[in-house]
């Protein structure tokens, strides 16, 4: 009997620890953004790495670390939230196709989990930075929609027939396709180039270049350019 008593405590004092241990280890175990499942490399040159994450509805991705600075441009609606270890469930966002974001997570890493709470797959470009090119620091081509101290984001929300301002890339620059557009790229001299791009088509171009954007199609568009500092 004494034994069986003392059985009995031992397991009820083993559980709740194992319990807690297990609980620790769980958060603890957040994953670099690279191995990521969700986050496919659509491009990775010796500046960027691109990723492009697609959650389902109810889907989750598993707790990740961004340890680089980055920006983000969202490729439809959908509503998430933002889980921190450690911290209460962050409250629901709604994002739309075209909204940008920037984050400094150097010399502080950001881990978290997110999840579709919505009812629409949720897809977003991610944009890390590895690499400063060389050169100095340009600057600003108009108000960034959003930056952090290596990338200035620009938006262009372009009725059809609309043009955005002639504008040059002294530096390195990624153009993401928000939204479907058919594009037209006007250079200085009058040539241009004509693209049907779909949401999350990415362009890199690493020379200095000048140009206007055009959506020659029939509904609005949205092109977002990454720029590095």
């Amino acid at each position: 009997m004494t034994v069986a008593v003392h059985a009995g405590r031992s397991w009820r004092l083993v559980v709740p620890f194992a319990l807690l241990a297990g609980a620790a280890s769980a958060q603890e175990r957040a994953v670099p953004v690279e191995e990521e499942p969700h986050h496919r490399t659509a491009l990775k040159n010796a500046y960027v790495q691109v990723f492009r994450v697609n959650l389902a509805p109810g889907e989750s991705t598993l707790a990740h670390t961004h340890a680089r600075d980055d920006a983000a441009v969202r490729l439809g609606d959908a509503t998430v939230t933002s889980d921190v270890p450690g911290r209460p469930t962050g409250a629901p966002e709604v994002v739309s196709a075209g909204m940008v974001s920037a984050r400094t997570n150097e010399p502080t890493p950001h881990t978290h989990r997110v999840t579709n709470i919505g009812s629409t797959p949720f897809d977003v470009i991610d944009v890390q930075v590895l690499a400063r090119p060389d050169g100095p620091p340009v600057p600003a081509i108009s108000e960034p929609a959003a930056e952090n101290p290596q990338m200035r984001v620009y938006r262009y929300d372009l009725a059809p027939g609309a043009a955005s301002a002639q504008h040059t890339h002294e530096r390195p620059y990624l153009l993401v396709a928000a939204t479907a557009v058919n594009l037209r790229m006007i250079a200085p001299d009058g040539r241009s180039m004509t693209h049907a791009v779909e949401a999350g088509d990415l362009h890199w171009v690493d020379a200095k270049v000048t140009h206007v954007l055009v959506n020659d199609g029939k509904q609005p568009g949205i092109l977002v350019e990454f720029e590095l500092k």
